[in-house]
């Protein structure tokens, strides 16, 4: 992924922001003053607004403070305690004027403060500000967050998302997958047609394997030098193998020549994958390295295939 494409990126998407107040007068407020500059969500329950996030990944929340289930600290605090949301930038919006209050806030990770009664030009001056510094941060840890060569996740991000996951899977008793990737004879294909081609083959492959995910919360990341991991959350056993068969035959479709194959005229590739419903006595690791044994397996057993297994009852 280059620079350009990223900044590209940003300027090309609307920033997403999330309004939370139970006061729905509010929500409609905010949302027409701001709807034509931005995808504009709402929700009026504390509870809802962390799994909103988790599936919408908003840039901002406009988060009142006093609500009548979960107040706005509270959720704020759920939300920088997440790594998948803690990045999203929080603005308290709140009649209190009181500098204790917005000490609080301001430990607990927000951004700023929009005071109650809404001054329009002061709110539409401040979300556009905080989300233009959001687009700076976001930029700047992309870089150490993805692969330069492929554009995927790299380890570092794989290793946080991947600990993220799981736990949310323990708490939501949901399955938990994984898939295993490795590009079959590649360095023969390196070898023979030169490490700019292999390059090229690798960045390709990569993009085929995300799009074929599709789905937000999924990740593809590039675990070392042919071999891709992908983390799949709420996903059981069926699930993962029939993603995993589809990733092998879309990079089939692409047939990129590889002459010097003993599996194929063409690039194919070999998944090992492993599916588990975590519990608190499991160590992540474990499903990597089953993961990783699949892989073995779908190799010696000719390549350009699935292997597979679900795991039940084992700490």
């Amino acid at each position: 992924m280059e620079i350009s494409d990223l900044i590209v990126s940003q300027h090309d998407v609307k920033g997403k922001i999330l309004v939370v107040d139970d006061q729905i007068v509010n929500v409609k407020i905010i949302k027409k003053l701001l709807q034509e500059d931005y995808d504009i969500f709402m929700a009026t329950d504390g509870d809802q607004v962390i799994d909103v996030c988790m599936d919408l990944q908003p840039d901002m929340v406009l988060l009142d403070i006093e609500m009548p289930t979960v107040n706005g600290f509270e959720v704020c605090k759920q939300l920088k305690a997440n790594p998948l949301t803690a990045n999203i930038a929080v603005i308290f919006i709140t009649a209190h004027f009181e500098e204790a209050t917005e000490v609080k806030g301001l430990q607990l990770g927000a951004v700023d403060f929009i005071h109650k009664p809404i001054n329009p030009i002061i709110t539409k001056t401040r979300v556009k500000n905080q989300l233009m510094l959001k687009q700076q941060s976001d930029l700047l840890r992309s870089f150490a967050m993805y692969d330069a060569l492929t554009g995927v996740a790299n380890r570092r991000q794989f290793d946080q998302r991947f600990a993220a996951n799981w736990r949310h899977c323990i708490r939501d008793k949901e399955p938990i997958s994984i898939i295993m990737l490795d590009i079959d004879v590649f360095k023969q294909y390196n070898d023979n047609y030169g490490h700019q081609q292999g390059d090229n083959c690798l960045a390709l492959v990569a993009k085929t394997i995300q799009q074929t995910l599709k789905r937000p919360c999924d990740l593809v990341a590039r675990y070392g030098g042919e071999e891709f991991v992908c983390i799949l959350p709420q996903t059981d056993f069926c699930g993962a193998e029939h993603k995993a068969k589809s990733i092998i035959d879309n990079i089939n479709a692409l047939k990129i020549e590889h002459g010097f194959s003993n599996v194929s005229d063409y690039i194919t590739v070999s998944a090992g994958v492993a599916t588990v419903v975590p519990h608190k006595e499991m160590q992540q690791d474990m499903l990597l390295e089953l993961a990783d044994k699949q892989l073995y397996l779908a190799k010696s057993n000719g390549r350009n295939q699935v292997a597979s297994i679900e795991i039940s009852n084992i700490s």
